[in-house]
């Protein structure tokens, strides 16, 4: 009957999240990773506000950029988009971003000043908040792919990561 080992508790310990969702506590930590938490935070608070509001119309957007951010948290942050050369995955951020700012922007509006709710009041708040996030982070793509973009871009690779503007190598004037 001394067969049965107690178990180990002295090894590394997972939270939750990271049992179902892998996030590389690099890319956590990193600019573009603490964006699209943001984003996919943003993204579902504001459709849990607009499920419980009358303005349940506007659900289906802070679904769809919810799915669209949780997929490119885990392709970052698992490293699949380097798998995959044939997608452009920076690009395909910076439209992602620029849609969810304008269609966030919106809906925000019209939730706000149409619906008396207080779940649309509160629904309309988030999404103005997930709007500036979104905006911020095509504004940091959009410098990333112009300079991978003034460079050259003829090495195959994803845009650098960095967005420090070097203007050194310019022969544009």
């Amino acid at each position: 009957m001394g067969d049965i080992e107690a178990p180990d508790t002295t090894g590394p310990s997972q939270s939750v999240l990271q049992t179902i969702l892998p996030i590389a506590k690099e890319f956590a930590s990193s600019r573009k990773g603490q964006l699209l938490i943001a984003e996919v935070a943003l993204s579902l608070i504001a459709f849990i506000c607009f499920v419980a509001s009358t303005a349940a119309a506007f659900v289906t957007a802070p679904l769809i950029e919810f799915l669209a951010a949780l997929f490119l948290l885990f392709a970052y942050s698992t490293k699949f988009n380097e798998r995959f050369k044939g997608f452009h995955f920076p690009l395909m951020d910076f439209l992602r971003c620029v849609s969810a700012s304008i269609i966030f922007f919106i809906i925000s509006i019209i939730s706000v000043s149409k619906f008396t709710d207080g779940a649309s009041k509160a629904a309309g708040v988030f999404g103005f908040i997930a709007t500036i996030v979104f905006a911020l982070d095509f504004y940091f793509i959009f410098n990333d792919l112009a300079n991978f973009l003034k460079q050259g871009g003829d090495s195959g690779d994803d845009p650098p990561r960095t967005s420090e503007y070097n203007d050194s190598d310019s022969d544009s004037d």
